[in-house]
């Protein structure tokens, strides 16, 4: 069934059971597809004119049209209650904890921007009016937090492989969403909010990242995004070589 509906090419630990929740409705449309033309068919040949001459507004006695409502929505329901809650559960349920990958994601058009915390693990202190061309993340100058944090403006991320990544998704000036089909996130940015959101990458390689909302005329551009999900040992390598806030090879803020 997943070859059928060309499901695409599946990275992360949550996105089978994203998968699982597709075909499992689309099982039950082909059901109700077949069921309900069936009984067109069915209800052309039973009630034709010339079976029935006369009209008859007594109509159906029987209850069988309800018990096909019932046994849908109780269907319906094993879907809801059994497969999306508990998927949606766990996609709200945030790691805590240092295990995690911290990243934050910003928007703009038509770019994504990337920061992570540096080798002491701790974010740099944000303020509106610190946003300029080279401080895409508002990140305060003077605290010594954010001298050692990696702030990159080249549409790329780096995350590890079988590691939990949290995202803190936003945006710069329109709304964007943050969205990469393999590891089946989405997840809206929108100015003036942090959205956080996770998931755990299980193949290593290079994954496309995308914006799901019309961002204006060169919205486009923001599918140039990609997802690099590494090993511990690359991912430390990568980090390692990039500038710094308050390092060498690192644009001024001031």
């Amino acid at each position: 069934m997943k070859e059928l509906l060309g499901l695409p090419v599946l990275a992360s630990e949550h996105g089978q059971q994203v998968d699982n929740l597709i075909i499992y409705v689309h099982w039950l449309m082909i059901v109700l597809f077949v069921g309900w033309l069936a009984y067109f068919a069915y209800a052309l040949f039973r009630f034709h004119k010339s079976r029935n001459p006369k009209a008859d507004y007594i109509g159906v006695k029987n209850h069988a049209s309800s018990y096909i409502e019932v046994a849908v929505a109780a269907v319906e329901g094993v879907l809801l209650i059994g497969v999306a809650v508990p998927l949606w559960a766990k996609a709200v349920d945030i790691p805590k904890g240092g295990d995690a990958v911290q990243v934050q994601v910003v928007g703009q058009q038509f770019n994504w921007h990337a920061r992570y915390p540096g080798k002491d693990g701790k974010w740099g202190k944000q303020e509106m009016h610190f946003v300029n061309s080279t401080n895409t993340f508002g990140i305060d100058p003077s605290d010594p937090n954010g001298k050692d944090d990696v702030q990159l403006s080249l549409g790329e991320m780096h995350v590890v492989v079988n590691k939990p990544v949290v995202a803190y998704v936003s945006s710069r000036d329109v709304i964007h969403s943050f969205k990469v089909i393999a590891m089946r996130v989405t997840q809206d940015a929108i100015p003036g909010m942090r959205i956080p959101v996770w998931f755990k990458p299980t193949t290593v390689g290079h994954y496309q990242i995308n914006c799901a909302q019309l961002c204006g005329n060169a919205h486009s551009a923001m599918s140039a995004g990609m997802m690099v999900v590494d090993t511990q040992e690359d991912f430390d390598k990568w980090l390692t070589a990039q500038p710094t806030v308050g390092g060498a090879g690192a644009q001024s803020f001031e």
